[in-house]
């Protein structure tokens, strides 16, 4: 693997003003936690902002992960949880669970999105 984790995601900056012209793009702030994507063949980490793991919590998003057929990456996003139509943080700290049942179980009652928004 070229880059092995942990590594700091790329911060948004403030400004003053919000730039304007073709050159730009802008994005919606996700109620979600950060999340970098590691995949060197058949190995998968995810690391939170921090530079914390985040794989045990989050088992949907690494099955995901392994069904891309790129066997090396490096992926910068958000992990949401979609409930009822809004995303739900709770449901995000409540996968911050001890027991790997109960993640699965919450994996199964509401699976997470993996967001990507830099390769």
């Amino acid at each position: 693997m070229l880059l092995k984790p942990p590594i700091p995601p790329m911060e948004a900056r403030g400004v003053e003003q919000i730039p304007i012209g073709d050159g730009w793009q802008y994005e919606p702030k996700w109620d979600g936690f950060r999340c970098l994507a590691f995949r060197d063949r058949n190995t998968i980490y995810l690391q939170s902002k921090n530079g914390q793991p985040l794989a045990r919590y989050f088992p949907d998003v690494v099955a995901n992960i392994v069904k891309l057929p790129q066997q090396q990456f490096v992926l910068d996003g958000e992990v949401v949880i979609p409930v009822e139509g809004a995303l739900s943080f709770d449901e995000l700290q409540l996968r911050l669970h001890p027991a790997a049942s109960r993640v699965q179980k919450l994996a199964a009652a509401h699976p997470a999105v993996y967001i990507v928004f830099d390769l």
